[in-house]
């Protein structure tokens, strides 16, 4: 399937710049990532089923429609991914919060897990997969395989940035999974960080180094 999707809607990009420069601070990256993802978020869940129901204006009875009641689910990567919880959360509220814990290897640039929390029912709920950044893939590969072990089956990657070698690397080993971006950015740096990408996103989130 191999399927890549880049939100290029003006306000998302807008907003992306803003979130690139280096003298944008914490508090505004975090609102900016928040307003990104809720803006993706029209892109990620516009496939979603809906069915006819019977309802009651002020003028009379009519048909209209609503989602049919799939279950939904949003894992973040720990712990850029939490910036962007809220923003799925305010477009789907009733959808259940997850939790993978990964870091980078300093050495090995491999990811090693730490946490994982998943709703006790994940095989049965789609899920949408956040992390700020798709750089060499590692751990989105590591997440997915972590989520289908555990019976998830339908599952949905949103990133702000990604790397071709990202994409690459998540494609190769689960073509199946659809990728929504904002950017593609150019390449990764002999740090494995993306260029010109945006930082490290969870440092720049919270404010840490």
């Amino acid at each position: 399937m191999n399927k890549v999707v880049i939100t290029d809607h003006p306000l998302i990009q807008h907003k992306l710049t803003l979130m690139r420069k280096t003298s944008t601070g914490s508090k505004d990256f975090r609102e900016l990532l928040t307003e990104i993802t809720m803006l993706m978020g029209y892109e990620v869940t516009k496939d979603l089923q809906l069915r006819d129901v019977e309802i009651e204006t002020p003028i009379q009875k009519t048909m209209a429609k609503e989602l049919d009641g799939k279950k939904l689910a949003i894992v973040p990567i720990l712990r850029a991914g939490i910036g962007m919880v809220d923003g799925f959360i305010s477009l789907i509220p009733a959808a259940k919060v997850g939790h993978i814990g990964l870091y980078r290897d300093p050495e090995t640039c491999e990811p090693v897990e730490y946490y994982c929390k998943l709703p006790q029912d994940i095989g049965e709920r789609e899920v949408f997969l956040v992390d700020p950044m798709l750089a060499t893939g590692g751990s989105a590969t590591a997440a997915i395989e972590l989520l289908r072990a555990r019976g998830a089956k339908n599952i949905r990657m949103i990133n702000l940035v990604a790397a071709p070698e990202g994409i690459a690397a998540v494609h190769e080993k689960y073509p199946e999974v659809n990728i929504y971006v904002a950017s593609v950015d150019e390449k990764l740096n002999d740090h494995k960080y993306i260029v010109p990408g945006l930082g490290d996103a969870g440092d720049r989130l919270f404010g840490t180094k």
